[in-house]
């Protein structure tokens, strides 16, 4: 995709327990696939760094599963995954951009977990990756619904502040493509599933210094850390007007802070 910012694998896995959740329960709400007789073919649009592509092989130990990604850093620390799955199946990577994806076979779960939220219009492939579906197959997402939230909504106005709007006016309000899970569930359901769409609100208590600034560096903030890699003293002077801003909206409690974190799932099957 355009301007695709650039991807740090080990920041984005210093959270890895809280981003896996998501997963762990999207991965429950999805039923039995059709594959009769032989190992299921499976989909992980937008893999990341592959630690959450391996809990596929735990639900489906046979399966042939393919991580597609648009990152190269991601890819390559998701390729020490690949190969020959305990339960007989195969785990590889490949690199996609589910911004034009077009699946080149047939799939019985395709399953994204975090991703679509950097694809605008996204809505619009859901007809082309159903298609792709064997018959009783699964579309199954995630996406986060966040992006009213303090740690966004900072973000976007720092952004567009004077001093940064020539450079950074674009990076920090990607997200205005994410819809309403009512909006997704009418979708699916135009295009011939039965649509399970739900939302969650997790109330994440993290540790450390600055640990919203620590999250966000994995995700919402690597476009501006990509605008602005090539000029240090920029970088770290943003950071450091961004951390008090999240510093005020987020303070420190007893036991660590609290950084709410909605998230909206849809599971979809074909008929």
């Amino acid at each position: 995709m355009p301007d695709a910012p650039t991807w740090d694998p080990q920041q984005y896995l210093r959270h890895a327990a809280h981003r896996s959740r998501p997963f762990h329960d999207l991965l429950a709400r999805i039923p039995e696939l059709p594959a009769r007789g032989r190992p299921a073919r499976i989909a992980d649009l937008g893999c990341g760094p592959g630690n959450v592509t391996t809990l596929l092989a735990g639900r489906w130990p046979d399966a042939h599963i393919t991580g597609l990604d648009s990152s190269p850093q991601m890819l390559a620390e998701a390729a020490a995954l690949a190969g020959p799955t305990p339960g007989g199946g195969r785990l590889d990577f490949a690199a996609a951009d589910a911004a034009d994806w077009t699946p080149a076979e047939r799939f019985d779960l395709i399953v994204s977990n975090a991703a679509l939220q950097w694809v605008p219009n996204h809505p619009e492939s859901f007809g082309r990756w159903l298609d792709a579906l064997t018959p009783g197959g699964t579309f199954a997402f995630q996406v986060p619904g966040n992006f009213t939230a303090p740690s966004h909504a900072l973000l976007g106005e720092l952004c567009e502040a004077p001093q940064w709007r020539d450079r950074l006016a674009d990076k920090g309000r990607r997200y205005v493509h994410i819809l309403q899970p009512a909006d997704y569930l009418d979708l699916l359901a135009d295009l011939g599933c039965t649509a399970d769409v739900w939302e969650t609100t997790y109330v994440q208590l993290l540790q450390g210094e600055d640990p919203v600034l620590d999250w966000v560096k994995g995700t919402a903030l690597r476009p501006v850390l990509t605008a602005l890699a090539d000029d240090p003293p920029a970088r770290e002077e943003f950071l450091a007007q961004y951390r008090d801003l999240l510093r005020k909206a987020y303070p420190t409690g007893r036991h660590g802070t609290a950084f709410p974190f909605r998230r909206i799932f849809a599971v979809a099957r074909r008929g």
